[in-house]
């Protein structure tokens, strides 16, 4: 019985190892067939025939298909145009052959559309290979104008904020932090008193210099939503830094220390008590702070910042006219009414909130958020402004970015980086320099 037991192990272990090589064989054969297939690769490319990708009304397209498989490719291509909140605006396939080898370009002409913008999908379907390439384009948005118009006592509530801002004392001081000096510059802690007897916090760095009676021009960098902003640098040898960080940011967070998702919604169900009132009022009070400074310059002032930061150089320069330059990347919060449905955040935390806080509504937060809204301050802005956008913004669409780049009242300029999405390049940055420079005479 012993024997025949091994017998029968052996036999069905040369069947299952049978088994296993044909299987193996059989792998070996695919993937020879798979490598032949794949030589090669399916490339495309989208080029709108607009450098910024916005059209003055119908708009162009070439969908370029790039086929170095050792085998055709059958199928469609096509686009799908949406508004921002996704509603189905035009669409086209068309049946293709790629050849072995070879290229193909399609040419898509979209019929006029309204003004505003807009996404489009390109999408390729074929025997070896499927993908959609997302982009977005404008239509006249020099037209754009938002359908939603702010409160009449929107420059009195601003009026009455400052008021009590001027009713603090703002007990400036500024301590050396000369171990964070570097060869070109000292670096300083900046703290004030500000809306409400808070204390905020910044950095200010000033090029070194033996002229004790030189005065400088001043970049103020606005931190972004909950970013902690760091002493900047930087090369300049006649312009000092600012780095401010607002109430419940970076090294100002004493009174106020909310988790992250918790900050935009800080006190929203009271326009009074809101936290983003005592933000920009933050703002304010370190203009103040540059006019405190001897030898800081007090008409050479520019205001940056991006996302938030953004959002609240718009702010600050629509509120207080020693702004001098203002510059606003991606800014948050523009046309709030019209972003919902049109983006996830900041509108679900406006909802999440809403739901824990019995007889609160979502249209009493918009309606407090009228107050707040970017394109408000800045139908009050009169001096230069540049503005930053990325056509892919999932929080800052263009449409409402339009909304506040259009009521500016001052010398105004906008670059727009169709490919880019919550972020610009350094073009704009170089952009900045040179405009900062020239607009403050610093040669």
């Amino acid at each position: 019985m012993f024997d025949k037991l091994n017998y029968s192990i052996v036999k069905n272990s040369f069947r299952a190892l049978s088994l296993v090589i044909g299987l193996f064989f059989l792998c070996l054969e695919h993937a020879a067939a798979q490598r032949e297939k794949e030589d090669g690769e399916v490339v495309t490319e989208v080029v709108a025939h607009d450098a910024n990708a916005i059209f003055s009304g119908s708009a162009d397209f070439t969908f370029s298909v790039k086929n170095s498989l050792n085998t055709d490719q059958e199928g469609t291509v096509g686009y799908l145009v949406t508004t921002e909140k996704g509603d189905k605006v035009l669409d086209k396939t068309i049946k293709v052959k790629i050849d072995r080898n070879s290229n193909e370009s399609y040419d898509f002409h979209l019929p006029e559309l309204r003004s505003g913008f807009y996404k489009i999908n390109f999408m390729i379907n074929t025997s070896d290979y499927d993908d959609t390439t997302r982009k977005a384009f404008g239509i006249k948005p020099q037209e754009i104008r938002s359908q939603y118009t702010r409160p009449a006592d929107f420059n009195q509530f601003w009026d009455n904020a400052k008021a009590e801002l001027a009713k603090v004392k703002p007990d400036f001081k500024v301590t050396a932090l000369p171990k964070q000096n570097t060869d070109n510059r000292e670096v300083f802690l900046i703290e004030m008193k500000s809306l409400d007897n808070y204390t905020i916090r910044g950095y200010l760095t000033v090029p070194k210099t033996r002229n004790k009676s030189r005065k400088f021009a001043v970049l103020l960098g606005l931190p972004g939503y909950q970013v902690s902003l760091d002493p900047m640098l930087g090369l300049d040898n006649d312009l000092a830094i600012i780095t401010l960080n607002v109430r419940g940011q970076g090294n100002s967070r004493d009174e106020i220390d909310t988790r992250r998702d918790e900050y935009i919604t800080y006190r929203i169900e009271d326009k009074n008590k809101y936290v983003m009132r005592g933000v920009i009022m933050d703002c304010v009070r370190c203009i103040d702070f540059i006019y405190s400074q001897k030898n800081l310059e007090h008409d050479n002032i520019l205001v940056s910042g991006g996302s938030m930061g953004g959002y609240l150089a718009l702010a600050v320069a629509g509120v207080d006219k020693r702004v001098n330059l203002c510059s606003a990347q991606n800014p948050i919060l523009c046309d709030i009414r019209r972003l919902v449905g049109e983006v996830d955040w900041p509108v679900s935390s406006f909802r999440k909130y809403v739901a824990t806080q019995p007889g609160l509504s979502l249209d009493k937060v918009l309606g407090n958020m009228d107050y707040y809204d970017a394109k408000n301050f800045a139908q009050n802005i009169t001096c230069p402004t540049l503005m930053g956008i990325g056509l892919l913004d999932p929080f800052a669409p263009p449409n409402n970015e339009y909304s506040a780049f259009n009521v500016l009242q001052g010398k105004r300029r906008i670059m727009v980086f169709k490919n880019l999405a919550h972020e610009i390049n350094e073009k704009y940055k170089e952009l900045e320099g040179r405009w900062m420079r020239d607009t403050f005479a610093l040669f």
